[in-house]
C-alpha cells in the first residue's frame, strides 16, 4: 500500500506528469527559494526530491513580499511532440482589497534538471494558470479570473486563452468557460486535458480548506460547452452536497469531517500509466483537534482511480472520500535517496533540502569558507521581507528532534544566531546566542513572536562562554520547546514550553497557504557580515505518528 501523505510538510498544490518511465511532481513554494521543487518517482510510491524549477532570485524576485505570497500553483506538463517540459506559474504580489494582483509566466527546459529558459510573461489574468497541449499543435492557458466587481459572483470564474508559442504571447483576451461542477464555490487551480475525444476540465472547488474537492466536466470542444460530471465531486474529505457559492471564503471549518484522517483534499492532477492505470495527487492536511490547525501545512497525497466504461474519472475503490492509504501500482518498485536525518556540511555544495525565505540560502550560507561547516552571515532581522538569513527545511511530523553545533562569538547586541521554529516572519521562536550589555557577556535567550508580538523571555537568559554549544528543539505535538549543552550529552531546558498549533494558516494571521520551518538563522543588523559557524545540523522526525 501507498501511505499518505506521499510528500509530508508544506508541499501544496501538487502537479504531476509523465515522461516515458519516469514520474515528476511539482509543487507551490510561496515565498521560499529555491522556487517549485520537483520530486521524482519510478513507482509513483518512493518519491526523492529531484530538482528545483526556479533558482535565480534576480530574475524572479520575491523580496518585500510579504508570507504566502510569490510562487503559486505551478503547473509541470510534458510535450512529447516538442520533447520539452513546460512550468506555468504565478507571482502572487498583492491580494490587497482583495485584489489578487499576479503575474503568469511560462518556462521550458529540453531537461527536468534544467537549463530553464528565461520567464516569459503570459497575462495577469487570476491564479492557477496552467498551460494545455492540443493534439493539433494549439495551446491554451486556463485559470481562475478573480473577480473583484460588486454583484458578481466570488470568487470568478474559468477563462481561457489561446498561447501562440512562436509568438509567446497570448491570442487576444482569456475568455470565462467554466463555473465549476458543483455548488460549492471558490472554484480554482483549472487542468485541462484530452482523452478518447473528449476535453476534460479538472478543478478544485468548496476553497482550499475543509470544503475542499477536486471535481471534473467534459466536452467536444475545447472550448465547451463543458457538462459536469454526474457524480461530482470525484475527491473530497467531506462527502456530500453543500451550497456555497455565496460564502468567497475559503478556510470553512464547519466542514471538518471527523471521519477522515486527510482533510482539505483537494487541488488535483492526474497522471496515466502506460497500462491505463490512473493516479491523481491532491493536496490534504492533517489538522490538530479540536484547534483545527495544520501546522505541517497543505501535504501532497495519492489516489488510485479508475476510467468508468462511460468515459469519467472516478476513485478505484468507487467512492470520493481521500483515502489514508492506497493500492500500489503494478509497476516495479524503485527505492529512492532520501533527505539525510544528519548532515555534517562535509560535501561541496549545500543539500538541495534547505530553503531560505525570498532569496537563495547560498547567498549567506557557505559550506567552503571553513570546510565542514556551514558559515551563515548574519543579515537582517528574522521579521524582515527582504534579506533574512534563515537556512530552513521543511517540518514533515509534530513529532520531531532538531539538534545543532553552534560556534559564534558575537560582538554587539544586533548580533544573533541559533535555531529557530519558522512559519513566517510574523511567528516564530528562536533559541539564539547574543551579547547582553546588561550582563557584559554572550547569553541565550528565547525569542518568541505571535502575530507580530514580540516577547523576549529575559526571566530565562542564561550567560555561556564563547565555545561550541550544542542548541536543540524539540516538538511533540502540541508542545515545542528549546533545550542547549556544551557537550551534547547533559541538555538544560531553556524558556517555557510553546503550542506548536499556533504556527499554522489557521492561527497565523499575516500568512497563510505554507508551512512550518525549522532551521538555523544569523543575524547582524549593523553590518550584514558577522556569521556564524555551525558543524552539524540533525533533523529527526517519526513520520509514522499521526498528528494528534
Amino acid at each position: 500500500m501507498i501511505k499518505n501523505p506521499i510528500l509530508p510538510g508544506f508541499n501544496p498544490d501538487p502537479c504531476i506528469c509523465r515522461r516515458g518511465d519516469d514520474y515528476y511532481l511539482a509543487v507551490s513554494t510561496f515565498e521560499w527559494f529555491p522556487g517549485i521543487p520537483v520530486y521524482h518517482s519510478k513507482d509513483l510510491k518512493n518519491w526523492e526530491l529531484y530538482t528545483h524549477v526556479l533558482t535565480d532570485d534576480e530574475e524572479v524576485d520575491l523580496k518585500k513580499l510579504p508570507s504566502a505570497k510569490g510562487i503559486w500553483a505551478p503547473c509541470l506538463t510534458y510535450c512529447e511532440e516538442e520533447d520539452l517540459f513546460y512550468v506555468v506559474y504565478g507571482v502572487m504580489n498583492s491580494m490587497n482589497a482583495r485584489y489578487f494582483d499576479v503575474d503568469n509566466y511560462v518556462i521550458t527546459a529540453r531537461d527536468i534538471r534544467g537549463p530553464w529558459s528565461r520567464p516569459v510573461y503570459i497575462h495577469s489574468s487570476g491564479f492557477d494558470a496552467s498551460m494545455f497541449h492540443d493534439s493539433d499543435g494549439r495551446k491554451y492557458v486556463v485559470s481562475l479570473e478573480w473577480e473583484t466587481r460588486e454583484g458578481y459572483e466570488k470568487p470568478g470564474a474559468i477563462c481561457m486563452v489561446e498561447y501562440d508559442p512562436a509568438a509567446q504571447a497570448i491570442v487576444g483576451y482569456p475568455k470565462k468557460m467554466w463555473r465549476g461542477g458543483t455548488d460549492r464555490g471558490c472554484i480554482e487551480a483549472p487542468h485541462l486535458t484530452k482523452r478518447d475525444g473528449y476535453y476534460y476540465i479538472m478543478c478544485a472547488e468548496g476553497g482550499t480548506g475543509y470544503n475542499h474537492c477536486v471535481t471534473m466536466g467534459r466536452s467536444a470542444q475545447v472550448w465547451g460547452p463543458y457538462e459536469k460530471d454526474p457524480k461530482n465531486p470525484i475527491v473530497t474529505s467531506v462527502p456530500g452536497e453543500s451550497y456555497e457559492r455565496h460564502d468567497p471564503d475559503h478556510l470553512k471549518p464547519r466542514y471538518y469531517n471527523p471521519e477522515s484522517i486527510l482533510q482539505k483534499s483537494g487541488h488535483g492532477s492526474y497522471v496515466e500509466l502506460p497500462n491505463k492505470e490512473v493516479y491523481l495527487v491532491h493536496l490534504s492536511a492533517r489538522p490538530f483537534v479540536p484547534e483545527l490547525r495544520c501546522t505541517l501545512g497543505r501535504e501532497t497525497a495519492i489516489q488510485k482511480m479508475m476510467w468508468t466504461e462511460d468515459g469519467w474519472l472516478r476513485m478505484a475503490d468507487g467512492s470520493n472520500l481521500a483515502k489514508a492509504e492506497v493500492p500500489e501500482t503494478s509497476l516495479p518498485e524503485v527505492p529512492v535517496s532520501e533527505i539525510p536525518d544528519f548532515d555534517d556540511f562535509d560535501g561541496e555544495e549545500l543539500g538541495n533540502y534547505y530553503y531560505a525565505p525570498r532569496m537563495m540560502p547560498q547567498r549567506f550560507a557557505d559550506v567552503s569558507a571553513r570546510p565542514g561547516y556551514v558559515r551563515i552571515r548574519g543579515q537582517e532581522s528574522r521579521t524582515s521581507l527582504n534579506k533574512v538569513s534563515i537556512l530552513a527545511r521543511k517540518l514533515t511530523s509534530v513529532y520531531a528532534r532538531i539538534t545543532a553545533k553552534m560556534e559564534f562569538t558575537p560582538e554587539v547586541h544586533q548580533h544573533s544566531a541559533g535555531l529557530i521554529l519558522y512559519y513566517d516572519n510574523m511567528n516564530y521562536i528562536n533559541l539564539r546566542k547574543y551579547y547582553s550589555e546588561t550582563l557584559g557577556q554572550s547569553a541565550l535567550s528565547v525569542i518568541c513572536l505571535e502575530n507580530g508580538e514580540k516577547t523576549e523571555f529575559l526571566n530565562t537568559r542564561i550567560p555561556v562562554e564563547d565555545k561550541p554549544v550544542y542548541l536543540r528543539l524539540y516538538i511533540e505535538g502540541r508542545n515545542s520547546w528549546f533545550e542547549w549543552s556544551y557537550d551534547n550529552e547533559k541538555y538544560e531546558k531553556i524558556g517555557r514550553v510553546f503550542d506548536t498549533t499556533k504556527f499554522s494558516d489557521e492561527y497565523c494571521r499575516y500568512g497563510e497557504f505554507t508551512g512550518t520551518m525549522v532551521g538555523l538563522t544569523c543575524a547582524d543588523r549593523v553590518k550584514h557580515e558577522h556569521y556564524a559557524d555551525f558543524d552539524f545540523f540533525e533533523y529527526i522526525a517519526d513520520e509514522t505518528r499521526d498528528v494528534n
